[in-house]
């Protein structure tokens, strides 16, 4: 151990990210939630500041009626569960400073400031946990509130709501790194989260953050802790944003995205996404092995939007019904065998293919050179027929597996999905098309 702005640092623990990870690989769902000032006025969280967009006493004044007067963790919880979701993540500190937890080390905070008088992190750590769902904390590095941090925005002498008794004499920066790391030493000793979502990592260097030191502390504090991308290159896993990925991405990663065009509360904001696209987007996100956290925003009182409410049952739903091909199953099928996602089930005696619109004529697969056992129609009781076309069996090359398109009735009006079994272990043809030089 060394001492690291004020507490110990720990050296770097011995580290199994595999088995920290496992969780995360097979959660496929969670939900984001982007809480704060920002929705009373319903403009865009901290960036309406660097944009200059709004002046910093206007955006604190918000704060007057940020009330949290109907929050409700638990029927949150409940709703999340149900839906399918694995984990949450909440915003603990947006760029702007707003701390929604009881923090020391800051007067910038939702118990000094606004009418909610309360840490609302809290009941949320522990109605997550009451329903078993992992527990996610969103953490901005940067701080546009804090007097050290310097802003491109015009912002008032702020000194007075971080208090810094004894650290008069120590350089600027040594302040606000010991700030920061201690604000996360406060989440971390009381909330123990499962997952850390840090942003704002690239206003400063991987030497400037001392991500390094801070990464192996969070695995001192908890060592089954996963960090995501944000700390420069000490991230456990990727998180592309608002774009899916056209290649399918190496290793564990999530896609995070919001329902309409804005992260935090903004009413003026209609532009929702059909609930057509974001359940396809959950498809094409987990057929290639990620997860997809989607994003909501309460209001400053606490309650979902209907919209959203909406979104995310819709959601649940199309879930609940097609289960199997969701969980336990891991990225489908290489490029070329399918148009469309496919997912495959950990023991690979199944594969399912992903329908975006009603077929005609016949669904196609190609390479697969197992016998078929049975296919049928997730969340309908439809058998379908299939047939060999082509190929050369003797010299193992299978041709083409021609599946008969299910009944109208049981199209899905968003994704349909065809389980397709096999007698043993998935085994593809990867083959070039060569000549074939011994007939049958």
């Amino acid at each position: 151990m060394f001492i690291f702005c004020g507490f110990a640092i720990a050296q770097s623990p011995k580290d199994n990210q595999d088995q920290r990870l496992a969780w995360f690989k097979e959660a496929k769902l969670g939900v984001f939630i982007h809480w704060g000032y920002y929705g009373v006025n319903g403009i865009t969280e901290s960036w309406s500041l660097y944009h200059k967009r709004i002046n910093y006493e206007d955006y604190m004044r918000q704060g007057d009626k940020f009330t949290a007067a109907n929050y409700k963790p638990n029927e949150w919880a409940s709703l999340f569960k149900k839906i399918g979701a694995q984990y949450v993540v909440m915003t603990t500190k947006h760029h702007d400073g707003v701390a929604l937890w009881d923090t020391k080390l800051s007067h910038l905070n939702v118990v000094d400031k606004t009418p909610a008088k309360r840490d609302l992190v809290a009941p949320y750590v522990a109605a997550l946990r009451d329903h078993g769902l992992k527990v996610g904390l969103y953490y901005s590095l940067c701080d546009w509130s804090h007097p050290d941090y310097d802003v491109v925005f015009p912002r008032p002498n702020t000194k007075k709501n971080y208090p810094q008794k004894g650290q008069k004499k120590m350089d600027s920066w040594e302040r606000f790194v010991r700030f920061y790391q201690g604000q996360l030493r406060e989440l971390s000793s009381q909330y123990n989260p499962d997952l850390y979502w840090f942003d704002g990592d690239w206003e400063k260097s991987a030497e400037q953050w001392r991500s390094k030191a801070l990464k192996d502390s969070l695995l001192e504090w908890n060592p089954n802790v996963i960090v995501n991308s944000r700390l420069n290159e000490y991230g456990d896993y990727k998180t592309p944003e608002q774009g899916i990925p056209v290649v399918r991405p190496e290793g564990p990663w999530e896609f995070c995205m919001t329902m309409n065009d804005n992260w935090g509360y903004f009413p003026s904001d209609t532009n929702y996404k059909p609930i057509a696209q974001i359940i396809r987007t959950f498809v094409e996100v987990i057929s290639n092995g990620g997860n997809l956290l989607l994003n909501i925003g309460p209001k400053p009182d606490g309650t979902i939007a209907n919209e959203q409410r909406e979104r995310l049952e819709s959601l649940g739903e199309w879930i609940k019904k097609h289960k199997p091909a969701v969980y336990g199953t891991t990225a489908g099928l290489p490029y070329g065998h399918f148009y469309g996602p496919t997912l495959v089930s950990k023991d690979r005696k199944k594969i399912y293919l992903c329908l975006f619109d009603a077929p005609k004529n016949y669904i196609q697969l190609k390479g697969i050179q197992n016998k078929v056992k049975s296919i049928k129609v997730l969340g309908a009781n439809e058998e379908l027929s299939s047939e060999r076309n082509g190929g050369a069996a003797w010299n193992n090359i299978p041709g083409i597996l021609r599946i008969s398109i299910p009944q109208s009735d049981n199209v899905d009006p968003y994704v349909t999905i065809i389980e397709v079994a096999l007698e043993d272990e998935l085994v593809l043809y990867r083959g070039h098309g060569n000549a074939v030089e011994l007939n049958n």
